[in-house]
């Protein structure tokens, strides 16, 4: 079975991303060989790069609330198929993943955000092989 080619798509968050505010120009590119993986970079101001999790891969049960308003940002309908993706932070010994803050994307127009949730229901580094 061969792997899926590698897909760089545009994306466009409809808020800034947390700490790189000044950053407009994403593309979201899947990892060779690695399924459900991804490197979210961007080139200016600064090289950016971030890998992300499919969350339905990597944490299945893993279903954050999504605000109606982040919904019609997105240009999403409330039963409309979304992609969530979650942030990873490697350290030695240790991968870890941000429950607190998942990008929701809608991959037909790749408008995405990060959502920041409220309370202390989902972790900010959960353990990836817990999930």
């Amino acid at each position: 079975m061969a792997d899926a080619p590698v897909t760089n798509t545009p994306v466009t968050f409809t808020a800034p991303i947390p700490g790189l505010e000044n950053v407009h120009d994403f593309t979201l590119r899947s990892v060779e060989g690695a399924a459900g993986l991804y490197a979210l970079e961007a080139g200016s101001p600064s090289p950016v790069r971030l890998f992300l999790a499919d969350a339905a891969m990597f944490a299945p049960g893993y279903a954050p609330p999504v605000p109606e308003a982040t919904l019609q940002a997105l240009a999403l309908e409330q039963d409309q198929a979304r992609q969530v993706l979650l942030v990873l932070n490697h350290s030695p010994g240790s991968t870890t993943v941000n429950l607190m803050a998942p990008i929701i994307l809608n991959r037909g127009t790749g408008r995405c955000t990060q959502l920041v949730l409220d309370g202390r229901d989902f972790p900010l580094r959960a353990e990836l092989g817990s999930l």
